[in-house]
């Protein structure tokens, strides 16, 4: 899934100072963004509040939205450098193509992972005919400094680990959660996991001292260290924890995101995160004279135009508040 804003600004992301190094409860509020023809999301990463968590970068969740008469989520061809792209449903289907050649539908509770490395372009959008609801999340991961330039790829993993407790199951999408390891490749230490709540549970989830984390609720309503969460919010927790107390009293959709604090300075603007102001613009010159990040085959429509450059300069910089 891409940025989609045409006024798009930079946001200056990392540096390990401005971590919160003990337990906190703070409550992200959306912002809400058209994507594409007849999808909105809610964009919790970037905050105004707060740019990362771990090497989490950017998280957008959508739906439930009844897609029967719409087209559903339609995303042309754009590009990526620097990060990874986590596609997570709780509904429906999204069908990827990328420029390495990769074609996949993801269904709910796959992973569909995409490592952009040095540059990738890629699209989504509902398949034809599509189920009635789509309803998901899209999560971007940076790369560290080492990885940034890797060869970009594609991961599909249909059969992910569990972890299960009275009234919870936890999907790990990336990293390791208690016992339970997923498949897909990382680059720093960190955990993606999708929890699932049934009425009436009361549980307490193992947690790395050294992670700092966040909750994003995907449905019904859970408290999280004492805090009620509804659809669409976000709660960071810092770090400094050894376990996360979680109730629901009717079912409901969660997803742990953590990481150790991420250390490197980003710019990240649209679609890209690098380090540079000339990074950037090679970028925005690579995508708009059509070298660098390839093609994807078999969309049907036009790939999306990069915005213009902010007239100031662009900085690296640590996380800001």
């Amino acid at each position: 899934m891409s940025n989609l804003d045409r006024e798009a600004a930079p946001s200056l992301c990392g540096g390990r100072g401005f971590v919160m190094t003990e337990p906190v409860r703070e409550l992200l509020s959306p912002r809400r963004v058209p994507l594409g023809e007849s999808t909105e999301v809610r964009r919790l990463l970037p905050n105004l509040g707060r740019r990362m968590v771990g090497a989490w970068c950017f998280v957008d969740h959508y739906g439930p939205d009844d897609i029967a008469d719409e087209p559903g989520m339609q995303v042309p061809p754009h590009p990526h450098m620097g990060l990874q792209t986590v596609s997570w449903l709780h509904e429906g289907e999204v069908l990827h193509r990328d420029s390495t050649g990769s074609r996949q539908t993801i269904r709910p509770r796959q992973l569909g992972l995409m490592t952009s490395g040095r540059a990738i372009s890629h699209s989504e959008e509902s398949p034809r005919p599509h189920a009635r609801l789509l309803h998901g999340a899209q999560l971007w991961v940076a790369l560290p400094d080492a990885h940034r330039h890797t060869v970009p790829h594609f991961e599909f993993h249909a059969e992910l680990p569990r972890v299960t407790a009275p009234g919870l199951a936890a999907t790990v999408l990336l990293g390791t959660l208690d016992t339970a390891t997923s498949p897909g490749t990382t680059y720093t230490p960190l955990v993606g996991a999708d929890l699932t709540l049934t009425g009436g549970t009361d549980v307490r989830l193992p947690l790395e001292r050294d992670f700092e984390y966040a909750v994003l609720a995907m449905s019904g309503e859970a408290h999280v260290d004492g805090v009620p969460l509804v659809p669409g919010s976000m709660l960071y927790l810092g770090c400094g924890r050894a376990e996360l107390p979680l109730r629901a009293d009717s079912d409901a959709g969660l997803m742990l995101l953590g990481g150790e604090p991420f250390e490197e300075e980003l710019i990240m603007f649209w679609n890209w995160i690098g380090r540079s102001q000339e990074e950037i613009e090679q970028a925005r010159r690579d995508w708009m004279e059509g070298t660098r990040f390839g093609k994807v085959k078999g969309y049907d429509g036009a790939p999306l135009p990069a915005p213009e450059l902010p007239p100031v300069p662009l900085q690296p910089r640590g996380r800001v508040r």
